[in-house]
């Protein structure tokens, strides 16, 4: 894998960091407000050249040795359909980007799927799994080699020493046998730091019942890459087990640089947050992130209630979060994703993304969330859409910064609210300090049973927010409090109309400033600021359903036996377009997340 390059504006960085933090980089590497990410990590087979000895290891032959004598260049081939039980370790070793140590499966690689196509559980045998999308398999055929961690507790059974550098994995299911507790499937030893790690093809999975914590801790790990997997089965049990957040891939931040990072085309099941970076002591932040074409998934089976339900060996379900979580994390590009299934009744309320920089006790006063783009998802399921908030743990601990977010072209729809113990909006926006701002939310299509947005500030106001070009329904309410009374400027004179609902003017006039309100079709309840359109229904909107998934609507263009009237949204964008999401790119690149 050659070293990914630095862009002009990464060089300009270092050179000038004595000047300042944050550099000036070319407008070609930011979307809106948000810095794209700078370093981007290559993962191509043709990256990783292994150009070494093969050795073969068959099943009841010592893998840990066979790890240790590889040279770099090398290729480690595991047997088959074979199973090696252990905690395996690699050190550091004087590999380069044109000499990688490979792990795989002995099966050559026409009988896996093709580089760039995501592999399913069929190449382990596995024709189905309960509660989880068909595999559409062509075939069931055991070609992968096992690798499981047998203990009941603890990381494993791939643990990284420190320095571990240039290795890949192909064709393997990673998995735990006994019960008890696994904290991570695959991490760096404890401080340690690697380097230059590809999990590409592989079955990471905790067992249906047992706690696993997570497939994956980042943490402490540069230049690593996760590409054409399935993971399935990390959960922690509710009341009686011992976690509570389970994670398919976290980086919690620590003390070592983290990032870069490739997450791309991959089933990611779990119960609480599918992705979390953040959540730690730590006093770096991890950086450049790319998470594009993946599937986060949490089955409905885990959900109290619904049938075939499936929970802990005690009995009680699953911690249920979020689908994708930052508290600590700059310059992430989250594009082509579809984020499906997430509901309440634990400690969250079934958001699909959560913004929220985290001091974490005072443990990371320089966590901050910062630069994140996130454009043509698809999100499906869930009790409400996107938690935006900055605010501290305790009086005086707050984050570093919470700024530069670039959300559009979006589609959420199947919002259920209190159908799964969510608050049913589109997005609740709070902020304590430090100040939540420069936020663009453009080009979305959301439909919410409640509200469309949801405010607290306790202690200014939000700065440069620019809300434009939606197509937003706006539920029962259209605008509500978080709370806070008379300090919360949503609640403040003047601000409340009918009921909880709130005048949009007053309160996009009490508590944004430097920003704009504008160009969106709001549909359903709610007064809204001079500059929008709002509408009844969809049929007064000029919109009728498509019975499509992934397209949920069609702008009508004329008087029809479906519409009422052509939509108001057609051209009506600030730049020309239809208002709402660019469904055609969206569908674009989410064709292959499914």
């Amino acid at each position: 894998m050659k070293r990914p390059r630095l862009s002009m504006v990464g060089l300009l960085a270092g050179f000038l960091g004595f000047i300042s933090i944050y550099a000036y980089p070319t407008p070609a590497n930011f979307d809106g407000p948000a810095e794209l990410p700078r370093v981007l990590v290559h993962s191509a087979i043709t990256d990783t050249p292994a150009p070494g000895k093969v050795i073969t290891v068959h099943a009841g032959e010592n893998l840990q040795a066979a790890i240790d004598r590889a040279s770099c260049g090398d290729r480690v081939e595991l047997q088959a359909g074979a199973t090696f039980t252990g905690a395996f370790r690699f050190s550091q070793k004087p590999c380069d980007d044109a000499h990688w140590i490979i792990v795989r499966t002995a099966a050559p690689e026409s009988e896996l799927p093709a580089e760039g196509t995501r592999l399913k559980p069929c190449f382990a045998g596995v024709a189905s799994l309960p509660g989880r999308p068909d595999f559409h398999c062509t075939s069931i055929q055991n070609v992968m080699a096992k690798i499981e961690f047998p203990v009941t507790q603890g990381n494993g059974p791939l643990i990284f020493r420190e320095g571990a550098n240039h290795y890949r994995f192909i064709g393997l299911e990673i998995t735990r046998t006994a019960r008890g507790r696994v904290s991570a499937l695959a991490s760096a030893d404890q401080n340690a730091q690697a380097n230059h790690l590809i999990f590409d093809r592989v079955w990471m999975h905790g067992d249906p019942q047992a706690e696993t914590t997570r497939a994956i801790a980042l943490t402490g790990m540069s230049y690593a890459a996760v590409v054409d997997s399935f993971f399935t089965d990390f959960h922690c049990t509710a009341m009686t087990g011992s976690c509570t957040d389970a994670q398919v891939i976290s980086c919690g931040g620590g003390n070592a640089p983290s990032g870069p990072f490739k997450i791309f085309d991959n089933f990611l099941e779990s119960s609480g947050e599918n992705i979390l970076f953040g959540g730690g002591p730590a006093t770096n932040t991890p950086t450049d992130f790319e998470i594009r074409g993946n599937h986060f998934f949490k089955p409905l089976t885990w959900r109290p209630g619904e049938p075939g339900f499936v929970a802990g060996e005690s009995g009680k379900p699953f911690i249920v979060k979020n689908l994708f979580e930052l508290k600590n994390a700059q310059r992430v590009l989250l594009e082509g994703n579809i984020l499906e299934n997430s509901w309440g009744g634990f400690s969250q309320k079934g958001f699909a993304i959560v913004l929220t920089p985290k001091n974490q006790g005072g443990r990371c006063p320089t966590c901050r969330v910062t630069d994140v783009t996130i454009r043509y998802n698809l999100i499906l399921n869930v009790g409400s859409v996107f938690l935006i908030s900055n605010g501290a743990d305790a009086p005086g601990q707050y984050s570093s910064a919470g700024e530069r977010y670039s959300i559009h072209d979006m589609v959420a729809q199947n919002v259920r609210g209190e159908q799964y113990d969510g608050s049913g909006l589109f997005a609740l926006i709070a902020a304590a300090s430090p100040p939540l701002r420069d936020v663009r939310i453009e080009h979305v299509s959301a439909f919410v049973p409640r509200a469309a947005f949801s405010i607290m500030n306790t202690t200014g106001r939000f700065e440069n927010f620019h809300i434009e070009n939606n197509l937003l329904s706006t539920g029962e309410l259209g605008l509500v409090s978080s709370g806070g009374g008379q300090q919360n400027c949503a609640e403040q004179a003047g601000s409340r109309s009918q009921g909880r609902s709130l005048d949009g003017a007053v309160v996009f006039g009490n508590c944004f400033t430097n920003s704009s309100f504008a160009h969106n079709l709001l549909i359903g309840e709610g007064d809204w600021p001079k500059g929008n359109t709002s509408a009844k229904d969809g049929h007064s909107a000029g919109l009728h359903e498509s019975g499509q998934m992934q397209r949920p609507y069609i702008l009508c263009t004329h008087k029809d036996g479906e519409c009422k009237k052509a939509s108001p949204a057609l051209h009506a964008a600030s730049d020309g377009k239809d208002l709402g999401a660019d469904l055609g790119k969206l569908n674009l690149l989410i064709a292959n997340a499914w």
